[in-house]
């Protein structure tokens, strides 16, 4: 079975500069994977190449079988990005956002009010303009996008940032939770015990590069 996520020499740039510089690392399909990493190290830049975001400007990449080198919009259905920015749209409510994404990735319109239910979002909040909610709530939102939509592979980039404690929990039990359902997550986040606590594997990236894999969590 070929790996879920699988790079070899993958470089990426901003203009000239180089986003990744030649990252090689294979992930399974069903794995829960931390990547650590200081500031720079390209650890958003590679969530953003797995999800189709950013164009492979050499070497080899192939995620959920796509070759990110010709195929990476037609992966984007098959992969949910939970990051810095909220991909939400403020003039819309929360349901009007899930619905929104739903139709988008072709999936069921009906999972949106059990989602807004999971993250805490049902009720009022479900028809309140996402311009009106807190930066938690908002999170929560993105967040529960991502539940209804449940791609093959998550790709969570800091996603505890902005969460209270309970979310926080609930969040761990999401991320725990997808392994029974074969998914695969790759996890970014500068609390390392936190996500190492959640993770099958830590990979550690550093300069555009992987530079070690432990063995088993770190």
């Amino acid at each position: 079975m070929a790996p879920a996520v699988s790079l070899r020499e993958a470089v990426v740039l901003s203009g000239r500069f180089p986003l990744l510089a030649g990252a090689s690392l294979d992930i399974e399909e069903g794995e829960i994977a931390h990547i650590r990493g200081p500031n720079g190290a390209g650890k958003t830049s590679l969530l953003r190449l797995c999800a189709g975001l950013l164009p492979l400007h050499r070497g080899a990449g192939f995620v959920l079988g796509h070759d990110l080198s010709v195929e990476r919009r037609s992966l984007r259905r098959q992969v949910g990005l939970l990051g810095h920015q909220s991909f939400l749209y403020e003039e819309l409510t929360v349901g009007e956002n899930l619905r929104y994404a739903l139709r988008a990735s072709g999936a069921d319109r009906h999972r949106a009010e059990p989602a807004a239910a999971r993250l805490s979002l049902a009720g009022r909040l479900f028809d309140t303009p996402v311009a009106r909610l807190s930066a938690g709530q908002r999170r929560r939102t993105a967040l529960a996008v991502l539940v209804a939509r449940d791609p093959v592979l998550w790709l969570l980039d800091e996603p505890h940032a902005g969460l209270d404690e309970e979310g926080r929990q609930l969040l761990d039990e999401l991320i725990s939770g997808s392994r029974s359902r074969g998914r695969t997550v790759v996890l970014c986040s500068h609390e390392h015990h936190h996500a190492a606590s959640l993770a099958d594997r830590v990979i550690l990236l550093a300069g555009g590069r992987v530079v070690k894999e432990p063995a088993g969590v770190a």
